[in-house]
């Protein structure tokens, strides 16, 4: 299987991410998660994770977003609850 990873930016209102393996964490302010390039924290305010998808790995966050800011590529953590999920 190929590791793939896609960010797509509306407005700065609206982010659609494919590729998504694990959500860690979320509030209002930040969204941490784990895509299959590794790690991934969306910044902002007002921030909704308002779909997703198990299956196919697509997650949608709504809100104000400010930053995106890639992490390491390697994952040593613990699958959280979704991440076992998306297995």
């Amino acid at each position: 299987m190929t590791e793939q990873h896609n960010a797509i930016l509306e407005n700065r209102r609206k982010l659609m991410l494919t590729g998504v393996t694990d959500v860690e964490s979320f509030d209002e302010k930040q969204v941490v998660l784990y895509t299959q390039l590794g790690e991934l924290t969306v910044r902002g305010t007002e921030l909704h994770v308002s779909d997703l998808s198990v299956e196919s790995g697509d997650l949608t966050v709504d809100g104000e977003i400010k930053a995106l800011i890639y992490g390491e590529k390697d994952r040593t953590k613990k699958l959280g609850f979704f991440g076992k999920l998306m297995r």
